[in-house]
């Protein structure tokens, strides 16, 4: 870090953890990314939602929830300050009501952050801000591999009559080349669908599906080798609806479907991915007005840590390689 300006979180042994504004982790507010690192990015928007909307402040409740995060990841081995500087960058500016206009802002504010060389973590909102992330990381690194951690594989044709909802943005990210869909996985894919022929959507895209059911079977383990054998090298983005938990864990969410997985094999799942190169992160669906006790806004906060845990991890590889 030598020669840098190092961003990092408020000292708690000066400044205890209820003081200060609601960054993620304490971290400085900062929007000129030179020499950081990573940027969590808030993406305040859920006009996509087709059930119950309220993920516009899910930005603001995982932050509010991340005070208790700290530097050293011990299961990981990684003290992430001393490889990393991160900043959170605040929110993009969306227009409430008017998903076309705001993807399109979504989509310009994302290009500045990926323009500067740090690798972004993006917090929704709705599952449909994830298409406007996809198209600026494509812009830039050209078609990745797609990790999704998501009850539902969000690759509906559309809803109403229209094409873009927070179920439709794995089907447009298909369809306009976003995605390498030979190197992509769905996880945890699970619950009540129209019809049998649904099962068959992340095949006929292209992509590996490993339902719920298949997963619990599996075990972790198994499904990490799975999902890496499929990712391989190149770059990857990694999406997660927080719906992937079951909502015994995460109730405050958007389409919530029991069945699923409870924090522990969150965060292992996502560890196990430490060799994927990642070129950037979402997390999406957190609802704080579901959320009793902000139990979901707390997971949600720690899945995004080991993001930032990978990040660190691999550029403590780089150094000592």
């Amino acid at each position: 870090m030598t020669g840098k300006k190092q961003y990092r979180p408020m000292d708690a042994m000066i400044y205890p953890r209820f003081e200060g504004l609601r960054s993620f982790m304490r971290l400085p507010h900062v929007t000129d990314l030179h020499d950081v690192d990573f940027a969590v990015v808030g993406v305040p928007f859920d006009t996509g939602a087709t059930f119950r909307v309220g993920a516009r402040f899910g930005p603001a409740g995982i932050r509010d929830n991340s005070l208790l995060l700290r530097p050293y990841n011990p299961v990981l081995d990684v003290d992430i300050f001393q490889h990393c500087s991160g900043v959170d960058y605040g929110d993009l500016p969306v227009i409430p009501g008017y998903l076309s206009e705001s993807h399109l802002q979504i989509e310009e504010g994302a290009r500045t952050v990926l323009a500067s060389g740090t690798t972004p973590i993006f917090l929704g909102g709705d599952h449909s801000v994830s298409l406007p992330l996809l198209r600026t990381v494509a812009a830039k690194h050209g078609p990745v591999a797609l990790i999704q951690f998501d009850s539902h594989s969000d690759l509906w044709p559309g809803y109403f009559g229209e094409k873009d909802t927070h179920g439709t943005p794995f089907r447009r990210a298909v369809e306009e080349g976003l995605i390498v869909v030979e190197r992509s996985v769905q996880v945890g894919l699970r619950g009540p669908l129209y019809e049998k022929s649904d099962t068959a959507m992340s095949r006929e895209a292209g992509m590996l599906d490993i339902t719920g059911p298949e997963l619990h079977a599996m075990g972790i383990e198994e499904a990490l080798r799975r999902i890496r054998d499929r990712v391989g090298a190149g770059p990857a983005y990694l999406t997660f609806d927080i719906d992937f938990v079951d909502p015994a864990f995460a109730p405050g969410t958007g389409t919530p479907e029991v069945g699923g997985f409870n924090g522990y094999q969150s965060l292992a799942l996502v560890r196990g991915l430490q060799d994927i190169s990642f070129v950037g992160f979402d997390l999406v669906e957190v609802m704080p007005a579901y959320d009793p006790a902000s139990v979901t806004s707390l997971l949600a906060a720690n899945i995004i840590y080991e993001f930032i845990s990978i990040i660190a991890l691999q550029k403590s590889r780089k150094v000592r390689g």
